[in-house]
């Protein structure tokens, strides 16, 4: 064991009769500790593996730490994982019922004083929102940092387009850990979920049980919503929307760590607990007057810079919702299918961007190559369109919900559109010259399939779309249709002298996407085209943040 503090292991049984395992982490010999419940399918096992941007699954926090400052930690492998019997359910109904069962049988232990707390990253921080919503009595708070609350629209069908991340990679490294453990018996998991999440490719009752999102206005108990901006593709939103909707006491943090492994990095760190969680869990858990209650509300970190910002509310009350109009007129400032425009008026003539795909210079995914070929590397975006603003005379600060109106055809009765706003940096005219693209950071991200529009007006708002995906509408071909699409939400600092880029495509790529790449299908060939102008109000809509 690399830690201090050796677990002793424990198993109960669930109300369906199933063993599950647990891990507890705590001082020998004292009785009624306060405790810090984590749980999740990597296997405690693991534990005894530094908890590092290596490995990313390692989202417990510093345990010894916590056992340090006179709490008990306890770590339970969810069912169908570790040394827990049953079938992996993948946030199923089963697992629910486990969480508040192990919060039960963690109250009646004599080393627990009856309050527990719960901790935790990811896969730790979205069966969360689960256990708050279930309200076992001996839960006195939820430390909720970095997790989604509603699996198919967060991961597993990006705007209706199925991501290999949970299916394809997260799968197959949650079955290698168990089957291969730091320590401990080796486990296998026959849950074929790639095949469980193909089988579901409209929000079924397969999803709504595994949703918190529909629930999240159940939870009551104290919460701190932790959330990072850059795992837009997974968590951010799941932290805000349940900041937004949990009923109890709550506030709001959000992180600008510049990556999955940033985050990992900075949720492992002792620093990061010492001054932003343990505040919380010695207040409502030990009863003691800490930093927490002067904490504002709402506070997150302004990516792109080094501010940082407090608010009463999300999104902040000076925020001006301001528009960018689709134009056809060239920007001149980078190489890509059209190098359109994007106007804070629209333009006085009717115009339309039309492109065909999938497009023979296309090397891994929607990106190609530069003007030198292989020898230049990757240039993501030479092969896409895009419209971009001209050169920002002063600053421009976001916070809050991004959303793309969109008229467009198609001559397929399907199509994609996978959106990203991004930072385009100044480029020196010679580079421009030698048709070398400007350097640029993705801000954020948006997706839709077209037969997935229709909108659930009921959880929507003129600024946040939010997707039915209950049926599959298809498009006539050559017909214009008006799409809103939703882009996730950010808070980011577009300096003067910069650009803001919209980039527009039917598909996307693992050079650009890392761990969240979705397959282009062979069956997507066609023209898509957007329309822009008076009749055609294409559209960016920013969040900006009034001085």
């Amino acid at each position: 064991m690399t830690g201090k503090f050796n677990p002793e292991y424990h198993e109960f049984t669930a109300r369906d009769g199933v063993k599950i395992g647990l891990a507890v982490y705590k001082m020998a010999g004292l009785k009624s500790l306060p405790v810090l419940f984590a749980a999740s399918p990597y296997r405690f096992d693991n534990n005894s593996l530094p908890a590092s941007p290596q490995f990313l699954w390692r989202e417990t926090g510093p345990i010894d730490f916590y056992v340090e400052q006179g709490y008990a930690y306890v770590h339970m492998d969810l069912r169908g994982s570790g040394r827990s019997g049953g079938e992996f359910g993948f946030l199923d109904a089963k697992d629910q019922a486990d969480l508040y069962d192990a919060i039960e049988w963690i109250s009646q232990q004599d080393w627990s004083n009856g309050k527990v707390g719960s901790i935790g990253q990811s896969y730790y921080c979205m069966v969360q929102w689960f256990l708050a919503i279930m309200k076992p009595p001996a839960l006195k708070c939820v430390g909720a940092h970095d997790g989604l609350a509603d699996p198919y629209r967060a991961a597993c069908y990006h705007g209706g387009i199925p991501c290999d991340f949970f299916p394809g990679y997260w799968w197959y490294q949650n079955r290698f850990i168990n089957r291969f453990p730091a320590e401990g018996p080796s486990r296998d998991q026959d849950t074929d979920l790639t095949r469980m999440i193909a089988d579901h490719p409209l929000r079924d009752d397969f999803w709504l049980e595994r949703s918190a999102i529909d629930r999240l206005d159940q939870i009551e108990v104290p919460l701190f919503s932790s959330g990072v901006w850059s795992k837009m593709q997974l968590h951010t939103r799941g932290n805000i929307n349940a900041f937004e909707k949990a009923k109890g006491p709550k506030k709001l943090r959000m992180s600008g760590a510049p990556n999955a492994w940033g985050a990992a990095a900075e949720f492992a760190s002792v620093d990061f607990h010492r001054n932003v969680l343990l505040p919380f869990y010695d207040h409502y858990l030990k009863g003691l007057e800490t930093s927490w209650t002067e904490r504002p509300v709402v506070e997150y970190q302004v990516r792109g810079s080094a501010r940082s910002r407090t608010a009463s509310q999300w999104p902040p009350e000076n925020v001006a919702y301001k528009y960018f109009y689709l134009t056809g007129q060239k920007s001149g400032s980078v190489h890509s299918l059209n190098d359109g425009t994007l106007l804070t008026s629209g333009a006085e003539v009717d115009g339309f961007t039309s492109y065909t795909y999938p497009n023979p210079g296309w090397v891994a995914g929607v990106v190609g190559f530069g003007p030198k070929g292989p020898a230049g590397g990757f240039d993501p975006a030479r092969r896409v369109l895009t419209f971009t603003t001209p050169t920002l005379e002063a600053d421009m600060e976001i916070a809050g919900p991004l959303k793309l109106t969109l008229y467009a055809s198609s001559s397929a009765t399907d199509t994609d559109f996978f959106v990203k706003v991004c930072d385009q940096f100044p480029a020196a005219e010679d580079l421009l010259a030698q048709g070398l693209n400007p350097g640029f950071e993705v801000v954020t991200r948006g997706w839709l399939r077209a037969s997935h529009r229709t909108i659930d007006e009921a959880k929507s708002s003129s600024e946040v779309p939010v997707y039915a995906h209950t049926k599959e509408v298809p498009l006539e071909p050559g017909e214009v249709t008006k799409f809103e699409i939703s882009i996730e939400p950010q808070a980011y600092l577009f300096k003067a002298g910069h650009r803001i880029r919209l980039e527009i495509v039917n598909g996307d790529s693992p050079v650009t996407e890392a761990l969240w790449p979705h397959f282009y299908r062979p069956d997507r060939m066609g023209t898509d085209t957007i329309y822009h102008g008076p009749e055609y109000p294409s559209a960016l809509m920013l969040p900006v943040l009034s001085s």
